[in-house]
C-alpha cells in the first residue's frame, strides 16, 4: 500500500520513516521470509502473521519501545515499500532519556544506503520529538554490516560486553556503540 509523505514522521531523499501498524503484517512477514539468509544468525524478525501481530503489538503498545519502518519513497518495489525496520527498545526517561536500537534491512534494500538514511532519520526523530538524549547499538563483533551502519551514522565505540544478549540459543558477545544529542549537533 503506498504511503504518502504526510504519513511519514520524517523523510529524506529516498526514504521516509513511520510507525508500525498491524496492517503491515503481510508485507513485513513476506520480506522477512525473503531475507532469512541476510538476517541470520544476527536477528530473527517475525515471518508469520501471528508472530508479527505479537511483535507489532509490543512496539505499538509498550511505552518503553518505539518501532519504525523505513519505507522507500520511489523504489523498485513501489512507493512506500518497506525497506527495513529500526526499533528503539528499553526506553528510559527521567535522568537517562535513552534507548537501545535494533535494526535490520530487508534483502531487496540491503547495500543500497537506505538503512543509513533511515537510521539517520530515526536518530533525528529520537533526539527531536521523542526528546531522548542517548541512543545505544549493541552489535555482535562479527556483524560487520551492523557495525559499519552504526559508525556511518556517527555512533562511537564505547566498549565490549561479553555474553550480553541471548540470541539463537546462546549468550553472545557484543560491541557497545552510542551517540548523544550533543554528538549530533
Amino acid at each position: 500500500m503506498p504511503h504518502t509523505a504526510s504519513r511519514y514522521l520524517a523523510e529524506g531523499p529516498r526514504v521516509g520513516i513511520r510507525h508500525f501498524t498491524y496492517e503491515d503484517g503481510a508485507e513485513f512477514t513476506a520480506r522477512a521470509r525473503e531475507s532469512k539468509d541476510l538476517h541470520q544468525p544476527w536477528l530473527f524478525p517475525p515471518d508469520a502473521t501471528n508472530a508479527y501481530t505479537a511483535y507489532a503489538s509490543r512496539l505499538i503498545e509498550d511505552p518503553a519501545k518505539a518501532g519504525f519502518l523505513v519505507c522507500e519513497k520511489d523504489g523498485e518495489q513501489g512507493d512506500g515499500a518497506i525497506a527495513g525496520f529500526i526499533n528503539i527498545n528499553n526506553i528510559v526517561e527521567g535522568g537517562f532519556q535513552c534507548g537501545a536500537l535494533g535494526y535490520g534491512a530487508f534483502a531487496h534494500a540491503a547495500g543500497r544506503g537506505l538503512m543509513r538514511e533511515g537510521l539517520d532519520l530515526v536518530v533525528g526523530y529520537a533526539f527531536g520529538p521523542m526528546r531522548l538524549h542517548r541512543l545505544e547499538i549493541n552489535a555482535q563483533p562479527q556483524n560487520t554490516a551492523s557495525i559499519a551502519l552504526a559508525r556511518s551514522c556517527g555512533f562511537r565505540l564505547e566498549g565490549f560486553s561479553p555474553n550480553m544478549i541471548f540470541i539463537d540459543g546462546a549468550w553472545r558477545d557484543h560491541e557497545r556503540w552510542a551517540i548523544t544529542a550533543e554528538m549530533r549537533a
